[in-house]
């Protein structure tokens, strides 16, 4: 069994740096996506109608949860039909097949 190598990553975000163990071979996931957090909280922070840090957080977070709930919406009807998609060409291969 093999043992993934972390390390220690150091992300800004609004200013304050943060330090996480991170596995190597998703660091740069990570660092993505503090990027992503940055820029939105510098953003809501920006537009001076939420004032704290914590807020802005949460305000972000509330974002990014609504934004992920809707792609899991739409990836299960995607996924519905493509099974339905599947299931018609099914059908179709067995009936040419049948009637051969």
């Amino acid at each position: 069994m093999s043992q993934k190598q972390s390390s220690v990553v150091s992300l800004t975000i609004l200013g304050k740096e943060y330090k996480i163990a991170c596995d190597f071979d998703e660091q740069e996931l990570l660092l993505e996506s503090a990027k992503q957090l940055d820029e939105k909280m510098r953003k809501i922070r920006n537009a001076g109608k939420i004032n704290g840090d914590d807020r802005i957080a949460v305000m972000v977070a509330l974002n990014m949860a609504h934004e992920l709930q809707l792609l899991q919406n739409e990836n299960e009807k995607l996924n519905q039909n493509l099974n339905e998609c599947l299931s018609n060409m099914r059908h179709k291969i067995e009936n040419v097949l049948e009637n051969e």
